[in-house]
């Protein structure tokens, strides 16, 4: 959507003076991308040029409350903070361009950010969001079902090289068919569950397709599954060919002997989800369960969907699966 600026800026003698504008809401990248966060600057003619105008970029955090420090400039003086530093500048096209480059994208950049600008008694603020391309999967770890509190949950998707969902990537991928009846975390600290097709253990068959909320919830006492977000690698995923079947610790081995790492469940989402990968054959993950990715359904391997086929987690002394591994470049 575009916004056509056709509006005269008439400025009262008691109006603001000065305006903070973005030609767009939203900007889309990926993990290990760039993007440039619009934010433009327009005074009114009659104010003296101030070579103190502060521009200060925050992120605001899903709850709104905590806002993280991003970058400042005043005049000469820039400074940028915590994980932005060194990947953050403004692109400063002009004295009125304040736009925000951000460079080699983390998942945890994903989300919104303030654009502020401070002329001596004047400031005007926009709110730009950074969303990634990538994907939800639901996650619950070796110990089953609903026993992760929100803090275990987060750590359960950075060990799976994701980061937990946000609410709006959640209902992307509701929107995009998915249908899951245990309910998870999301990065807001509410619980929810996306379904397409209403049935009784789910809510009931007399509702209506949507995401379930069981609403904010306890972040220390409560327990549910989570739902985590990845995007792009930079990296090979791949099923490692090998003469015989693998317990776990033979399939940590065989990966680490080609030079790569057992890949994470996350990274396997990534391969299906973003670049088509289709592998039937079941292999070990670094958590030690066992999944094979189908992006084309045929009648032995997931005959009726694309998806990642999950076997559970066996007996990690079970010599009866290969191995997906992971090999990194920087």
């Amino acid at each position: 959507h575009t916004h056509t600026h056709t509006r005269l800026h008439c400025f009262a003698e008691n109006g603001p003076r000065l305006s903070v504008v973005a030609e767009q809401s939203k900007v889309v990248s990926r993990r290990g991308g760039n993007a440039t966060l619009p934010c433009k600057i327009q005074r009114d003619q009659s104010m003296a040029p101030n070579r103190k105008m502060r521009i200060k970029w925050t992120k605001l955090t899903s709850d709104y409350l905590k806002e993280v420090d991003v970058f400042v400039a005043m005049d000469y003086h820039k400074r940028s903070y915590g994980s932005f530093h060194g990947r953050v500048h403004l692109q400063g096209s002009s004295p009125m361009d304040a736009s925000l480059v951000i460079t080699e994208i983390t998942l945890e950049d994903y989300g919104r950010y303030k654009c502020e600008v401070i002329d001596g008694l004047e400031d005007g603020t926009v709110v730009v969001s950074l969303d990634l391309e990538g994907v939800v999967f639901p996650y619950f770890p070796r110990l089953g079902r609903y026993n992760l509190n929100f803090y275990d949950a987060e750590r359960a998707c950075r060990g799976q090289d994701a980061i937990v969902a946000s609410f709006d990537q959640l209902y992307d991928s509701w929107r995009s068919g998915m249908d899951w009846c245990n309910a998870g975390w999301l990065s807001d600290g509410s619980v929810q569950y996306p379904i397409t097709t209403p049935r009784e253990p789910c809510g009931g068959k007399n509702t209506v397709p949507g995401i379930r909320n069981y609403g904010l919830r306890d972040k220390d006492k409560n327990h549910y599954d989570v739902f985590c977000f990845t995007s792009h690698y930079k990296g090979r995923f791949y099923y490692l060919i090998h003469p015989s079947k693998l317990t776990y610790d033979e399939a940590v081995r065989a990966c680490q002997k080609d030079g790569a790492q057992i890949a994470k469940v996350g990274q396997m989402y990534a391969a299906w989800k973003l670049l088509g990968y289709d592998r039937c054959d079941a292999g070990w993950l670094a958590d030690g369960s066992v999944r094979y990715p189908i992006s084309h359904p045929r009648r032995r391997c997931s005959p009726t969907e694309a998806a990642v086929r999950f076997s559970g987690f066996p007996d990690k002394k079970h010599k009866l699966y290969g191995v997906y591994c992971f090999k990194g470049h920087n």
